[in-house]
């Protein structure tokens, strides 16, 4: 199994909205924000990130 975590590091509040294209996500309040992704994949031998 594998797994995309993407944190969202905003300048103002946490909340989010998504867009009307059901795609793009925004920060309610308008603040600048940054995304991240890291994937991991479960194995047998346990969890291995597959991004750094």
């Amino acid at each position: 199994m594998v797994f995309a975590i993407e944190p969202m590091i905003n300048t103002g509040h946490y909340e989010a909205i998504l867009d009307k294209d059901a795609w793009t996500v925004k920060t309610a309040d308008g603040s600048l924000s940054a995304q991240y992704e890291h994937t991991i994949a479960i194995t047998n031998n346990g969890p291995l990130v597959i991004t750094e």
